[in-house]
């Protein structure tokens, strides 16, 4: 029996690229994957002093709406997103748990005043999303620059790095996806250790 994961959607407009994310989430993550809109508005989130949303709290929102019917949660959103400690995320995710979130809001390139290109965004895109999904299996930063787990800091960096995890990393994925585990009980009482960047 396969598990059940859901990419939820959060005030983002890039729909487009939808269909070679799930496809690329499907061949990657053995689960069998759903497409769902936000049922919440993040406003609840929102720093008027940042012009941000908290990260930490999505997190907790997706957990508390969708824990029980799925064992992996994704959501992708346009909003900027912050952790306190940090002037912004590309994402977070729950350590060896559910939930991960992944922001668009600076993989743009307007965002550093050059022309659109949905090509560098969709690139950018799949690895946070594979990077953050990493940190749910259990996954680190890893060392090597040729695996997806590399810690980034900026789009630079996230530009040099692969999509691809490496030899050490996929191991684990599998070895964690093999265990299945149900992890649908696992709410905010385990979010003692959170995984960001």
């Amino acid at each position: 029996m396969k598990l059940k994961a859901a990419v939820v959607l959060l005030n983002f407009a890039n729909r487009s690229a939808l269909s070679r994310i799930v496809d690329n989430l499907r061949r990657i993550f053995p689960h069998e994957w759903e497409l769902l809109n936000s049922d919440f508005n993040a406003i609840d989130f929102f720093s008027p002093a940042r012009n941000q949303y908290y990260s930490t709290k999505i997190l907790e929102k997706i957990l508390h709406s969708y824990n029980e019917k799925f064992d992996k949660i994704l959501l992708v959103t346009d909003h900027d997103l912050y952790v306190p400690v940090l002037t912004f995320v590309f994402g977070e995710a729950q350590l060896s748990g559910t939930a991960a979130v992944v922001s668009t809001c600076r993989l743009h390139q307007e965002f550093y005043g050059l022309p659109t290109d949905d090509h560098i965004l969709l690139d950018r895109l799949e690895k946070e999303i594979f990077h953050e999904l990493g940190h749910t299996f259990g996954l680190r930063h890893c060392r090597d620059w040729n695996c997806v787990m590399h810690s980034s800091s900026n789009v630079d960096e996230i530009d040099i790095k692969p999509k691809d995890f490496c030899k050490t990393c996929s191991k684990k994925i599998q070895s964690s996806a093999e265990e299945k585990i149900p992890s649908r009980h696992v709410g905010m009482e385990s979010f003692n250790v959170l995984a960001f960047i």
